[in-house]
């Protein structure tokens, strides 16, 4: 059986950003954006080049049905469920219920009409097993490891796929994608990636070196740069020190799945400079912590800079703070 179970067509696009470029303070040639939003498998993103080699490893195991977790608008979870449908398993989506946050999240009341990401995972007939006393990633990986246990009993052979996606057999997906930003880019100075669950910037650390790689904290673990630089070890057999990588953690804003201002303001910027859309969560905090650093003069004009567009955009449907203030602005050119 092969490494990976291929799940799209590689590479993805590395497209020039001039007029964005030119908005935040670098020169029109300076900025591309590294498409892996259009990776094709149930609306995109970058958890697909993980599972391609987390799939093969649950044929390798002769696992019938994927098991992940994640919030209710987790573009992870969505993308499990449509690698499953691609590989002729069943999914289950471990999720926490209920929640209460500006953004929506949670189960739907009876009758709620469901939006973004749960209704997608509802689409690829993904099944949810809404854990009630899960919250954090930690607690939501053991009430998944109790679904295992619990379909285990009942003949299924579920296999695990971690948090995010992110363990070191994941992250080879993005020591790929450093190949190809290397490939299509051989001079680049920066790139600019969101840091969550950390496998995506291990791998491209792993490929690029951590002094090249800028990650970008979206608060989604309290400590992802240690996260990141464990895999980034084991993906090169040598300790990766965490003081070594270029982490920004002042895009969080009050929480995780709470809407930033200066991350609304980023992805207004990159939608009006470039027609491309990004997420509240993942993409939009990149883009913010690229303009931060801009700003900063961490990066500078002249630099050939690499935005890694993660993909994310259902999500945006399902945030009901960024539909309020997105809302807003188009109301105020009346």
């Amino acid at each position: 059986m092969p490494e990976k179970f291929t799940l799209a067509v590689w590479p993805t696009p590395m497209e020039p950003a001039p007029r964005l470029a030119e908005a935040i303070g670098l020169r029109a040639g300076d900025l591309w954006i590294k498409r892996d939003d259009l990776t094709g498998l149930g609306g995109g993103g970058n958890k697909v080049r993980k599972l391609e080699w987390l799939v093969a490893d649950a044929l390798r195991h002769g696992a019938d049905t994927l098991v992940t977790s994640g919030g209710p608008q987790s573009n992870h979870a969505r993308l499990t469920a449509a690698a499953a449908a691609r590989a002729g398993l069943d999914a289950v989506l471990v999720m926490p219920a209920p929640a209460d946050s500006p953004s929506g999240a949670g189960k739907p009341a009876a009758g709620k009409p469901i939006a973004g990401n749960l209704l997608l995972d509802a689409l690829l007939g993904a099944r949810i097993a809404w854990a009630e006393e899960a919250s954090g990633p930690a607690e939501l990986t053991d009430a998944a490891r109790r679904t295992c246990a619990a379909l285990s009993e009942r003949g299924a052979r579920p296999y695990l796929v971690p948090f995010g996606g992110s363990s070191a057999l994941g992250a080879r997906g993005y020591l790929e994608a450093g190949a190809e930003i290397l490939a299509q880019r051989p001079d680049v100075r920066h790139v600019v990636t969101a840091l969550g669950s950390g496998a995506t910037m291990a791998g491209l650390v792993a490929a690029l070196g951590p002094e090249r790689v800028l990650g970008v904290d979206v608060g989604a673990l309290p400590d992802p740069g240690r996260t990141a630089a464990a895999m980034v070890g084991e993906l090169t057999g040598g300790a990766q020190p965490v003081e070594a990588l270029r982490i920004r953690a002042d895009q969080v804003g009050e929480a995780y799945a709470v809407l930033y201002q200066p991350v609304l303001d980023a992805m207004t910027a990159v939608a009006a400079a470039e027609g491309v859309l990004l997420d509240p969560v993942y993409t939009g905090r990149a883009a913010a912590g690229l303009i931060a650093a801009v700003r900063d003069g961490h990066i500078r004009p002249g630099e050939p800079t690499v935005l890694v567009h993660t993909g994310g955009l259902p999500g945006l449907f399902g945030h009901a703070e960024a539909s309020a203030r997105t809302g807003r602005l188009l109301r105020a050119q009346d």
